[in-house]
């Protein structure tokens, strides 16, 4: 576990005794992980700035304008990667710091333009354009994500959908079997042009903590890639090859974040090169089972 990313600093907050900084720690921890979905990584700069905000020395509002002026001002400012990462970091943190939540479709729009406004110029709108994008978890094939004609009816039937389902709570497996099912559709709406897997994590997040899930773990934070790769291929069909979509990958991640268990979740396993290993394997125990049992007879 932990592959992706390398530890950052303010990863001890969140084991942190005293509850706020533990939150802000989470926060801000996860936030600066999340970036790592679409291969970006934080300046220095923005750390430096969320521990002066775990310690109390500035708030979350201050953080948050101190890293846009950098931007603004700095004469040796980072690419635009690295601001987008920091702006969306802080952004992040801001909405993960603050237990304010609707589960509903102005919400879902609300935290993508409030992530990523100043940054992409389709912030908060749904995309009129049919996408693709190649995977590496697919060996470049691309998951087929929503018609462009249909985003808005399909993210309204699928929030409709998960309200009006009842939890049974007495059986946690099936409840994240279902909840894994559930993020993994939402997120193959690919409702935006940019920002889709980020925005999606935030609205799940706080989602699970209106259920009451206490979330305030290093998982996202570690795991951010492993968690795109695991929606990839919950939403990937081929059927010539022998590939199926399975949330399999996104189950064992949410029983890590959820239920403190330790199933290791590498990338590598996701590939559909190391499927395809995986079903010959199998097939040759199976042939040699069945020869077993031939010489038996």
């Amino acid at each position: 576990m932990g592959e992706d990313i390398k530890r950052d600093p303010f990863e001890e907050y969140i084991r942190h005794v005293e509850p706020d900084k533990k939150k802000l720690g989470y926060a801000w921890y996860t936030a600066v992980g999340l970036q790592a979905v679409d291969g970006l990584k934080t300046s220095d700069y923005l750390k430096d700035t969320a521990q002066n905000n775990i310690e109390g020395k500035i708030t979350i509002s201050e953080a948050e304008k101190l890293i846009e002026s950098y931007y603004e001002t700095s004469n040796s400012r980072d690419t635009d990667r690295t601001k987008e990462a920091d702006c969306v970091s802080a952004r992040i943190a801001a909405i993960l710091s603050d237990d304010a939540f609707t589960f509903s479709l102005p919400q879902y729009l609300g935290i993508h333009k409030r992530l990523f406004e100043g940054i992409y110029d389709h912030a908060g709108k749904i995309r009129d354009y049919n996408i693709s994008k190649k995977e590496w978890v697919l060996d470049g094939a691309s998951v087929h994500y929503g018609n462009a004609l249909d985003l808005k009816a399909t993210l309204e039937y699928d929030l409709q959908t998960e309200k009006e389902y009842e939890y049974s709570y007495d059986n946690i497996r099936d409840d994240i079997r279902h909840l894994s099912r559930f993020v993994a559709n939402l997120w193959q709406i690919h409702a935006f042009g940019e920002g889709n897997t980020r925005t999606t994590a935030v609205f799940f997040i706080k989602y699970l903590r209106t259920m009451g899930f206490d979330v305030t773990n290093e998982i996202f934070a570690e795991n951010a890639w492993y968690f795109r790769n695991a929606l990839v291929r919950a939403n990937y069909n081929d059927y010539s090859k022998g590939v199926h979509a399975t949330t399999e990958y996104l189950e064992s991640f949410m029983r890590n974040l959820l239920l403190g268990e330790h199933n290791e979740l590498h990338n590598r396993n996701m590939h559909i090169s190391g499927y395809f290993e995986k079903q010959d394997i199998e097939k040759a125990k199976q042939d040699i089972g069945d020869k077993k049992q031939d010489i038996e007879e």
